[in-house]
């Protein structure tokens, strides 16, 4: 008897699992622990629907995944099912290795070892436990499988990731710029030389995959407010391990206050994946009545979403504004110069719409001939949409919610 379960999604409907070894990932700790890691960290202090979880983006990476396959091998295209079964399974491993509240805090309980690490890394210990049978799905995951295809559809500018972010975020905010036709962009993949391109049909759509992602970034992922969250609660780790403040989860203790090197993390894989955004929430629940002043504001103002105010520039922050809000703040709180540093701040922040400097976006015309999708004609992304877009900001207390 054929093996089937299926999951109810609320962006696509049914997603359906067929393979029990993709089933007994599902069901592995490690992966499990994405239902207690958020999609858009503090996103939902802006945009109230967005707690979606890492475990239902992924499951929803997967389910484009499986129709990416079907379309590619309906055209003719050589995909075995070893090879199918490993795509599926390093898109849905992809993931993994995210830690609290996803890119919020990446960097942060763990310097110079990113996500795509700690994901690796968890692949090849589940690949352990599993009697290999997660090698494939590893190399593609790392590119060093001959058919770069596979890889491009897990990571790369038109990757399945990138497809189900947009339209699940967009889904979960309600905001419609995100809407993207992933259907059609799926059904118009194909692979020349090995690498993926889309057909000249699918030229509108891609082009508007690629808008829907700049307007998203400005509106969504960099919106002031959830920039702003995200910087206080990155100061509040920051501030906690100063004043070695002491979170009620051992593991959490164990990358708050110690300084793991990447070749100690393989060490520490069990611990990590006991850390999760209920850890942080309750240490933060916690830290609010905390002695020290500044880690106290700043545990309130989440929990009570009492922000710091945030302006953006598109210059950098003259130092006398910066001086003054300064100055500002060590009055009404009464605290030291140093202190202050924590409640105003500045910095920059950037993005792109599109860029060709890594990987392309190739469009196969019927004649055989192949263009970069800012080289077609009357291109929507031409060469005046490369460059990134920076905006300056400055946060400090807004002295009403106070």
């Amino acid at each position: 008897m054929a093996y089937r379960k299926i999951i109810n999604d609320p962006v696509y409907g049914f997603i359906t699992v067929d393979d029990e070894l993709v089933y007994t990932i599902i069901s592995h700790p490690y992966y499990q622990r994405l239902r207690r890691i958020h999609q858009m960290a503090m996103a939902q202090l802006v945009y109230p629907g967005a707690v979606h979880t890492r475990l239902h983006h992924s499951l929803g990476a997967y389910h484009l995944m499986c129709n990416a396959i079907k379309e590619l091998k309906g055209k003719g295209f050589s995909i075995s099912a070893e090879e199918e079964q490993a795509a599926k399974i390093a898109i849905l491993l992809h993931d993994i290795g995210h830690g609290p509240y996803s890119h919020a805090l990446e960097q942060v309980l763990i310097k110079n070892v990113s996500h795509e690490k700690i994901s690796l890394m968890l692949m090849e210990k589940m690949n352990a436990e599993l009697s290999g049978k997660l090698e494939m799905a590893i190399d593609i995951f790392k590119d060093d499988y001959p058919k770069k295809f596979l890889h491009q559809l897990v990571s790369g500018q038109l990757d399945v990731d990138r497809m189900d972010y947009l339209i699940r975020d967009s889904f979960f905010t309600g905001v419609s710029e995100g809407v993207i036709g992933y259907d059609r962009i799926i059904k118009m993949l194909t692979v020349h030389d090995g690498e993926l391109m889309i057909e000249e049909k699918g030229i509108y759509s891609i082009e508007k995959f690629l808008v829907s992602r700049r307007l998203m970034y400005w509106q969504v992922y960099l919106h002031k407010t959830v920039l702003c969250a995200e910087k206080m609660l990155v100061n509040i780790i920051k501030r906690a391990r100063i004043v070695n403040a002491q979170a009620l989860s051992g593991a959490f203790n164990n990358f708050l206050h110690k300084e793991f090197k990447e070749e100690e993390i393989e060490n520490h894989l069990d611990d990590f994946c006991m850390v999760d955004d209920y850890d942080v929430l309750s240490a933060i629940k916690s830290w609010a009545l905390h002695p020290d002043k500044i880690l106290s504001v700043l545990c309130k103002g989440i929990i009570n979403r009492r922000l710091l105010k945030i302006k953006y520039s598109g210059t950098i922050i003259d130092d006398n504004v910066v001086k003054e809000k300064t100055e500002l703040a060590i009055q009404y709180f009464k605290i030291s110069n140093d202190e202050a540093r924590y409640l105003v701040f500045t910095g920059e922040t950037g993005n792109k719409t599109y860029s060709n400097k890594d990987e392309h976006i190739n469009i196969l015309f019927k004649d055989g001939t192949i263009k970069d999708i800012s080289e077609v004609d009357n291109a929507l992304i031409n060469q005046t949409l490369f460059g990134t877009v920076k905006k300056f900001y400055i946060c400090f207390p807004n002295m009403e919610l106070l």
